[in-house]
């Protein structure tokens, strides 16, 4: 399986690319991993409603350009389904049956996710009702793909 992290954002903090690191490091076994980071569309001090709708949707139409034909996308949204580390599993598993070998993330930048990027998900999943930064969230995501690929193969995940 191959698995494509579309992000916006680069990351500053040490222990967040440490623990990227690692979990990029322990899922190599397992399948391909790309992240792709886009930068951060400037946004004006005290912005109007329609300056961050645009600029989310700048943000979104880079997103979505390096989505592949053929991936099943799911979208990073704080309103999206609760999905648990069991239901990840199963739902890599359903996809896999049904022929698809590469599944795209997308996680915003610090702005959200404009409609179009919304619209666009074939799974719009979030890990909870709390917010989380988005270069927390990548690092929480590989943990997540990590442990649901544990997960399908029955091998143990806690240490």
């Amino acid at each position: 399986m191959k698995y494509h992290i579309i992000t916006i954002g680069k990351i500053k903090e040490k222990y967040l690319t440490a623990g990227i690191d690692e979990f990029l490091k322990r899922l190599r076994p397992y399948g391909q991993v790309e992240i792709t980071v886009l930068p951060e569309e400037k946004m004006p001090d005290n912005p109007s409603e329609a300056q961050k709708r645009q600029v989310l949707e700048k943000e979104g139409e880079k997103m979505l350009r390096h989505v592949r034909q053929g991936s099943y996308v799911f979208v990073l949204d704080v309103q999206g389904t609760l999905i648990s580390s069991e239901d990840m599993a199963a739902k890599f598993s359903e996809i896999a049956l049904h022929g698809c070998s590469e599944l795209t993330f997308i996680i915003g930048g610090p702005f959200g996710l404009s409609d179009g990027v919304r619209r666009r998900a074939d799974s719009r999943i979030s890990f909870g009702r709390i917010t989380l930064t988005h270069q927390m969230i990548r690092m929480i995501l590989l943990e997540q793909i990590y442990r649901a690929v544990k997960i399908q193969r029955h091998e143990p995940y806690h240490w």
